[in-house]
Parts: structure tokens; C-alpha cells; sequence
């Protein structure tokens, strides 16, 4: 989510576009999700939200470290990664735990609280596509879809250090660190781009007529085999299968983004904010007991859009300004103490 004013205007103007578009698909997921094991319709929405966004927004924070990975400004970022997982890791804890009273959930910082595994996985990308740099591309994907289909074979809890999507997700932080938008761009020409977004379409209504037939542990990326009730030597495959299934539907949803500069562009600069701030909101209208309210189909779609103003809400440059030393704390001072440090060592 940084490191973008060094890149190409058009793939930035475009990766920006898709950026906000999936945060408001990532607040309209968590939203409806306490709903989809009463709505069917939900489901399906869920279900094929989950098949593409996240694997999008890996690759499109890939395609952003790709010019800031090292140096300075790859450290400053590791930083920064770093403070905003401990404050909010502090924050969401401390108010489930003293506020909302919320059971079964992990505090510890070995275990990413909910949306925050984002911030962790990011880290360890960027660490191990360090280590990997001097592969060929094709040897750190074949590596990546390799490692993610391996990680499901570990008995244990793949929440933990995030460990399970960090390597599930490594794929399409490789493909997002090489994506050539000028290559990408002449392929997905205007007949292409329709095409796209009708096979977008049609993944929707398959989920909403066998959508039940697969079990949504595997779009999560966060469950090992044993987790998903699959310990056979073969279970691999299934990984891999699913790896197909996202990627047909992150291309054809891709088909659906506008390559041009608009509002969507400006909001999509500030998808942090949405990412970081919106689970104080989302989880404030889960223990309110707003949801014993929505049992009709009036409900859900009046759900849908408060999600998406609130993603549009959050998105403004005044939430920016107030909230910028905490979702963007300044590392100047780390790294100061880290030359005083390498200074005295030598």
C-alpha cells in the first residue's frame, strides 16, 4: 500500500482504481458475514467476493513493493509495517476484551487479530521476495505455488504468525511484483475487458446454484488440510485446484476496473485508512445486535450500500488527517536509534 508515486501513471491510475474497489468489496464481505448462514443470498456474494479479493489485493500490494522492496525506503516500510500491527494489534484486543467481551479469539501478537494477518503476511512478502530476487521469475512462482500448496500439510494451527495465508497468498505477491500493465493493457483490450466482467457475472450465479458444494475454509487461505477436514496425501491438488479458481476469477473480475482517472483513483491512494479503521465499525455493529434486525432481502441490500459509504466515507482526506499518526506512525525515529546502534557496534 506505499511506494506508488514511482510507478507508471497508467498501471498506478489502474491498480489505484482496483485497489478501492476491492476495499469496498473487503468491508461488504465482513459486513454481510454474520448473515450468510441465514441468507443464501449473501452466501453467494461471499463466497464470490472471496474467490477473487484477496488474492487481488496481494497482487496489487505486490505490484506496489516492486519499486521500494530494499534500501531505506524497504526498511522504513518493514517500520512501518511493523508499529501499525503492534497499535492496532493493542487496540482491537484491548477493546474486544474489555468493551465488546467478544469469546474465542486469540490476543497474543503471534496471532493476528482478524484482518490484521494482512499487515503480517505483508511483511514476510516483502522479507522473502528479498530472498528470492536473484531467482528467475518463473523459479520464484513455481517456488511460491509450490510452498503455498505445501504449508496445508503442517499440523498446526495456520493462524498463527499468519503462516498459512503468508505462503497461500506468496503467488500473487510474485505475480503483483513482475505484472507488466503495459503487457496486461494491450491483451485486455475493450472486447476482452467485457468478456471479463461476463464471466465475472457468471462465477456469481455458479456460486449461487453449487456455491454450497465448496467449503469457504479453502477461500480463506488461513486453514491447514487437517483444519479443512482433508489429511489424505492428495490434498494438494485441491489447493491447487482452488489456486485456478482464483485466478480465473481475479482476471475476470480485473475486467471490470476502469483504466481511467477518476474519484475511485483518489480514494484508492487511501485504502489504508478503510483496512485499518473499518473493523471498529464492523465489529461495534456486530455486538450492538443490529443484525438480529436484518432477516429480509430489503435488509441485506440496505447493508450492502451502508457498507460501501462507509468504505467511501472512510476514504476522505480528512480522515487521513486525523488519523494519520496512528495508521501511518512515523519510523524516522527507529531508524535514527538503528544508526546510533550500528554506530556504537563498530
Amino acid at each position: 500500500m506505499v511506494g506508488e508515486n514511482s510507478l507508471d501513471t497508467p498501471g498506478k491510475t489502474f491498480f489505484l482504481n482496483l485497489r478501492f474497489v476491492l476495499i469496498v468489496t473487503v468491508i461488504v464481505g465482513n459486513a454481510i458475514e454474520p448473515l450468510i448462514g441465514s441468507m443464501s443470498s449473501l452466501h453467494s456474494l461471499y463466497m464470490w467476493i472471496f474467490s477473487f479479493h484477496m488474492p487481488l489485493f496481494v497482487l496489487v500490494t505486490g505490484f506496489f513493493a516492486n519499486k521500494h522492496l530494499t534500501g531505506t525506503q524497504g526498511r522504513r516500510i518493514i517500520m512501518q509495517i511493523g508499529l501499525q500491527y503492534i497499535i492496532f494489534q493493542s487496540l482491537y484486543s484491548v477493546l474486544d476484551a474489555t468493551i465488546y467481551q467478544v469469546q474465542g479469539i486469540h490476543h497474543s501478537f503471534f496471532a493476528p487479530y482478524l484482518l490484521l494477518w494482512f499487515l503480517a503476511s505483508h511483511a514476510f512478502w516483502r522479507i522473502l521476495m528479498i530472498g528470492m530476487r536473484k531467482w528467475a521469475p518463473a523459479t520464484q512462482f513455481i517456488f511460491a505455488v509450490a510452498a503455498g500448496i505445501a504449508v496445508g500439510y503442517l499440523q498446526l494451527d495456520g493462524v498463527w504468525f499468519s503462516i498459512s495465508r503468508t505462503f497461500v497468498y506468496l503467488p500473487f505477491f510474485v505475480l503483483g511484483y513482475h505484472f507488466s500493465f503495459q503487457s496486461f493493457s494491450r491483451f485486455f483490450q475493450k472486447w476482452i475487458k467485457i468478456t471479463a466482467a461476463a464471466v465475472s457475472i457468471l462465477l456469481l450465479l455458479l456460486f449461487a446454484s453449487w456455491g454450497s458444494e465448496l467449503p469457504i475454509g479453502w477461500l480463506y487461505g488461513s486453514m491447514t488440510y487437517m483444519q479443512l477436514g482433508l489429511q489424505e496425501w492428495y490434498a494438494g491438488i485441491y489447493r491447487l485446484a482452488v489456486y485456478g479458481l482464483q485466478i480465473t476469477a481475479a482476471l475476470a473480475f480485473m475486467g471490470c476496473i476502469p483504466y481511467s482517472l477518476s474519484r475511485l483513483t483518489d480514494w484508492g491512494s487511501r485504502t489504508l485508512y478503510v483496512f485499518l479503521l473499518h473493523g471498529f465499525i464492523v465489529r461495534f455493529a456486530a455486538v450492538s445486535g443490529l443484525y438480529s434486525y436484518i432477516n429480509h432481502s430489503l435488509g441485506a441490500v440496505l447493508l450492502v450500500l451502508s457498507a460501501v459509504l462507509l468504505t467511501i466515507l472512510l476514504a476522505q482526506p480528512n480522515v487521513k488527517r486525523l488519523m494519520h499518526p496512528i495508521v501511518e506512525p512515523p519510523v524516522g525515529w527507529m531508524i535514527t536509534l538503528q544508526r546510533v546502534a550500528l554506530r556504537r557496534s563498530l
